[in-house]
């Protein structure tokens, strides 16, 4: 009898440790987030409200990871006059200019022609697991669900910074 109340608090307690271990998956995460930060990239884990999808009553919302790189060399009256806009992976009726299955939340008319069509390729470019693209005169990103690995984010960083150095 005292083995098995031994061997049942020695099953608790081994159970309890391996409760707390982070799974693989978060094992991953957390090495993919740290090779991010050695490449300049800023992770932030976000909650993002996109445009309401058609025939939907309510805008979707989801937890994400923000994957960004800081916008450098901008003036002020650069940064004044800044056009922010933000796309999101979304069919609605806000889509004039992007692709299909694309909506834009922020920014729709504010670019113009050789901008949009600049975006569209770089929308061509991103892997599916992008949820949405930013930019601001602070920063471009992509809320992302991190799946890929890092050659996938390495992609990320070059198609940012083309956004970047373009300017919109």
């Amino acid at each position: 009898m005292k083995w098995m109340i031994i061997i049942l608090i020695m099953m608790s307690l081994i159970g309890s440790m391996m409760w707390v271990m982070p799974t693989p998956r978060q094992k991953y995460q957390a090495a993919l987030r740290m090779k991010a930060k050695t490449q300049g990239f800023l992770v932030q884990l976000e909650k993002v409200t996109g445009p309401r999808a058609k025939g939907e009553m309510e805008p979707v919302s989801k937890d994400m990871t923000a994957y960004r790189i800081l916008r450098e060399g901008l003036s002020r009256d650069e940064k004044n006059s800044f056009k922010t806009w933000q796309v999101f992976r979304i069919e609605s009726i806000a889509d004039i200019g992007l692709p299909a299955g694309w909506s834009w939340l922020d920014g729709e008319r504010t670019l113009s022609d050789a901008q949009l069509e600049q975006l569209c390729e770089i929308i061509a470019k991103l892997p599916a697991g992008v949820f949405s693209l930013e930019s601001t005169p602070i920063h471009v990103g992509v809320y992302w669900d991190e799946e890929g690995g890092e050659e996938v984010l390495d992609d990320l960083k070059g198609l940012l910074q083309q956004i970047a150095k373009s300017g919109f």
